[in-house]
């Protein structure tokens, strides 16, 4: 499964742009709807899609991505219901990965939760708060099981951090872009090129930038220096500020168009 994880930025690669990475819960404003809305994030060109698994203690997630998964837990998302949605959404074409919090895989069964999610035909998952160090039963799951293992690096980390970080990892690098939780930022903020530049001298893995990043402006500014673009926060806030389910399909739909032509508008000056 990690191939289609692979195969996503080597189209966005060959096209000379970075991969757009789209995130919603799981659950979020119900089970249907999210995948109705992914499903239309992909129409409209996001590359990838992070399914979220809602967690009681986000601690990394700011107000907007806290509020969803509130509604997602109020909903009765269960993992079980994670991986249903995993399997609906790449039936329908997308390549998927989970986002989660360590305490919910560990709790559900580590090599459970991968042989599930193989079968449900996702591609990998985003681990925010689990560290290499403790990480061993997870990358032997992984590893059997064909999965992308994605951990993250920071502005904080040091050159000898982002290296192991690296080398653990299996189908990209997540690059936080600022210190603190996920949210919208009028910025995407300075440090996260110099991050990016020390992380791609320390891997040959694809390396993508999240938190922060709301509109194309901001998307083709990153798509400048990061092989991916994450957005989360942004897809999050369409859907709140909605009316209905049909606004929040539109409202979902012009942002992921404006963000994929963000990253296709440097097409002609992006250097590979």
């Amino acid at each position: 499964m990690s191939g289609r994880l692979d195969e996503a930025f080597a189209r966005a690669r060959a096209e000379g742009r970075a991969a757009l990475i789209g995130y919603l819960p799981a659950g979020f404003p119900t089970m249907p709807d999210s995948v109705r809305l992914v499903r239309a994030m992909v129409e409209a060109g996001v590359d990838l899609v992070e399914i979220g698994l809602p967690y009681s203690d986000p601690l990394m997630d700011g107000p907007a991505i806290q509020q969803a998964v509130d509604i997602a837990l109020r909903q009765g998302t269960t993992t079980d219901v994670v991986l249903q949605a995993v399997t609906e959404v790449s039936e329908a074409g997308a390549t998927a990965l989970v986002m989660s919090y360590w305490n919910p895989i560990e709790r559900y069964g580590v090599e459970r939760f991968a042989a599930a999610l193989t079968h449900a035909g996702g591609v990998g998952v985003i681990t925010p708060d689990l560290t290499p160090e403790e990480a061993q039963p997870w990358c032997e799951a992984t590893e059997r099981h064909d999965l992308g293992r994605v951990f993250l690096v920071a502005p904080s980390s040091t050159d000898s951090r982002i290296e192991l970080i690296c080398g653990a990892c299996r189908g990209f690098v997540y690059a936080a872009s600022t210190m603190g939780v996920t949210g919208v930022r009028a910025n995407v903020g300075s440090a996260a090129a110099d991050l990016v530049a020390r992380t791609k001298a320390r891997t040959s893995l694809p390396v993508a930038v999240g938190i922060g990043v709301s509109d194309g402006r901001q998307a083709a500014e990153v798509a400048d220096y990061a092989d991916g673009v994450i957005v989360g926060s942004a897809f999050i806030r369409a859907v709140l500020d909605a009316a209905s389910t049909n606004g929040a399909m539109s409202a979902v739909s012009r942002l992921a168009e404006d963000l994929a032509a963000g990253v296709r508008g440097h097409a002609d000056v992006r250097v590979r």
